[in-house]
Formats: structure tokens, C-alpha cells, sequence
């Protein structure tokens, strides 16, 4: 096994009260890789709305809840300092620089791993939930599943995109839109649409763009084409039917989008967002509503035969689209806006991000207590 100098014990943040916004950071011992396991030296961890839903317990459909103790976090970036046995067949090297994501490790055999559809894998492990995360300074993964990070690509930059990036990566290319289509993002100033404007303006499509008005300058400055201040809108049926006809109109063909990517947790998103499709359109689930979910308004079968619609789930993405989102990124074609904070600070960006205060994306220093 090869390897560079590691400590015995490295510092870690904590979810020291499952069901609350509370972390801490304590000393725990540093893991040594298995076979296959590679360990890496992790400098940054992308904080995403995913992490406080597990701290919190706010997502039912997880199996249990977090444990005390669990250490958070899914979009990890450092370099590789140990491999265990067998992963120098990898291909991955010491002092490369890789990343965590959401899906810590699939098995890579089952019928979903087959099919590319890595959130699916029937025994996979996601990582800051029962599987240690990437709020620590030393975390392990399977060699053959880590993505490698491109020169020129700096770290904080990165670590969002292993998620957040990734995530929508995936959604926009589950629309099936072509190059010119319009394509809507409820939630276009928040950690997930911020980066979706950004790719798919990337991938040739025209960018709609809907939030809270004190964002429309960030996101029409992310390329967005056209922006809509959702509290402009009640939210009733005529505000409804007000936002969607404004949204249809600034289409690129007058009849509704190709295609409405949500990222968001609001089920008043989902509740509007399938109005906003033209013959043929695609909703794409990507922001998971807390509490009870609520119907998608227009959902009945009439209404989707007749206009053809179609109603997707999407789950992060698999390492394919990893790679190819990270290769978007070293062309610049798509940058997080972030901020940098401590270890010391996630308890209160965890508020702030409860409070819906947060622009762009926050990663934490993990060098800096």
C-alpha cells in the first residue's frame, strides 16, 4: 500500500443532535483504506440543502433516522494520500486530486448500476448518511469511483459541482430539449439553479429563470434570458394562472417550455411547474419537498395524453456525468458562486440556509477550524 505521511486522528463535524439544526466538531480517528478503498486528504466539502434534510430528518422516505455522531457531507474534494490493496490498478494515483459525491459507493453489478442509474443501486451508500461523510479532513472511497478533479479547477470551485453541478447536469439532459428550446428553473438563484442557468446555457438552451426578486440581477447575470419574481405571484389558481401564461409568452416559440428543471423544495414549484410545458414538455424532480408531498397540479391522465407530456425523476447522476460536468467546468463554461467558511461556522450557514438567506453555494474550509 502505498502512501504519503497521515495522522493518526483528524477533526471532524459532527451531527451531535439529529433532528435539529446542531453540529460539532470533535476529534476521531483516521480510517485506513481497504482493499479497493482509497484514503484522500479532503481540503473542501460543499454544504448542500441534501445535508440539512438528513441532519434534520426531514425526508421520510429515508429508511431511519440519522444517527448522533454521523459525520455529514457529499461533495468532497482533497487529494488521494493512501491506497489499499488493489486500487493502485485504478488508476488513481497519490497526490491526485478526486471527489466524494452524493452516492459514496455503488456496487456497480446490480440492474440500476447496469443502466447508469447510480442513485438506484440497489446496495449503494450515500455518503454523510450512515457512511461517513466529507465534513472531516480525512475521508474514504472506492478508488474506481471517485471523480477526478481537472487541473485548473480549483478545489472550493469543485466541491459544489460534485452535487449541485452533477445534479443538474443530469436533470437538464433528462428534458431531451434540443439547442434553442426553452427551459425553466423554479429556483434558478439557489445552490442547485445558479449552476443550472450557468450549464444549460452551456448546452445551447434559452434560460428561464424563477425566484424571489432580490435575485434577478444574480441570475439574469447567470445568462438567464428571462426572470420572474415569484412573489409577485399569489399563490392561488389565479396567480397560477398568471405566472404561467407569463412564462409561455417569454418561451421561445410562445408555446411553453421544453422542459421545467426544479430545484427546489417547494411543493408550490411542482404545483405550477407542469402548466408551464408546451405539447411534448418534460418535468424533471430534482429538489425533494419536505414534509407530505403534495399532487403536481395537472397531473390527470386527459392532461398528459392529450399534450404528451412527460413527469421524470432524476437523482443526482452517475460518474459519467460526473466527469463530463467537472470537463464543463476546467472549460469555464460553468463556475459556483460561493463562500468560504470555517468548520466552526456550518451550524450558522445551516440557519441561514434554513432561512432561505443563502445566494449561490457555501463550502467550508476544512483546513480552517
Amino acid at each position: 500500500m502505498g502512501s504519503v505521511e497521515v495522522p493518526t486522528h483528524h477533526k471532524a463535524i459532527v451531527y451531535d443532535k439529529p433532528g435539529e439544526i446542531s453540529t460539532k466538531i470533535e476529534t476521531i480517528e483516521t480510517p485506513k483504506p481497504g482493499v479497493g478503498e482509497v484514503l484522500i486528504n479532503l481540503t473542501h466539502s460543499g454544504v448542500c440543502h441534501s445535508d440539512q434534510a438528513v441532519m434534520c430528518n426531514r425526508w421520510t422516505w429515508l429508511p431511519a433516522p440519522t444517527q448522533a455522531g454521523q459525520v455529514g457531507g457529499h461533495e468532497g474534494v482533497g487529494k488521494v494520500v493512501a491506497l489499499g490493496p488493489g486500487a493502485e490498478n485504478t488508476g488513481v494515483k497519490i497526490g491526485d486530486r478526486v471527489g466524494i459525491k452524493w452516492m459514496a459507493g455503488t456496487c456497480g453489478n446490480c440492474m440500476p448500476c447496469l443502466a447508469g442509474k447510480d442513485a438506484c443501486c440497489l446496495s449503494g451508500k450515500i455518503s454523510g448518511y450512515f457512511t461517513p461523510g466529507t465534513f472531516q479532513q480525512y475521508a474514504l472511497g472506492p478508488a474506481h469511483y471517485v471523480t477526478p478533479i481537472p487541473d485548473g479547477v480549483p478545489s472550493d470551485l469543485a466541491a459544489p459541482l460534485l452535487c449541485g453541478g452533477v445534479t443538474v447536469y443530469a436533470g437538464l439532459k433528462k428534458t431531451s430539449a434540443q439547442p434553442g428550446d426553452t427551459i425553466v428553473i423554479p429556483g434558478a438563484g439557489g445552490g442547485l439553479g445558479h449552476l443550472a442557468i450557468q450549464i444549460g446555457n452551456g448546452m445551447g438552451f434559452r434560460m428561464i429563470g424563477i425566484d424571489s426578486g432580490e435575485k434577478e440581477q444574480f441570475v439574469r447575470g447567470l445568462g438567464a434570458e428571462a426572470f420572474f419574481d415569484i412573489s409577485k405571484y399569489s399563490r392561488d389558481k389565479e396567480g397560477t394562472a398568471k405566472l404561467v401564461e407569463d412564462v409561455k409568452a417569454a418561451s421561445s416559440d410562445g408555446l411553453g417550455a421544453a422542459g421545467v428543471v426544479v430545484c427546489t423544495a417547494s411543493n408550490a414549484a411542482y404545483g405550477q411547474a407542469l402548466q408551464m410545458l408546451r405539447f411534448g414538455g418534460t418535468l424533471v424532480c430534482v429538489g425533494v419537498p419536505e414534509g407530505e408531498p403534495v399532487p403536481i397540479a395537472g397531473a390527470d391522465p386527459g392532461s398528459m395524453l392529450v399534450q404528451e407530456k412527460r413527469i421524470v425523476g432524476s437523482a443526482v447522476g452517475n460518474r459519467k456525468d460526473a466527469i463530463e460536468t467537472m470537463h464543463m467546468a476546467a472549460r469555464g463554461i460553468v463556475k459556483t458562486h460561493f463562500t468560504v467558511e470555517p468548520m466552526s461556522k456550518l451550524t450558522d450557514v445551516f440557519e441561514r440556509m434554513d432561512k432561505m438567506q443563502l445566494q449561490g453555494r457555501v463550502v467550508i474550509d476544512l483546513s480552517q477550524e
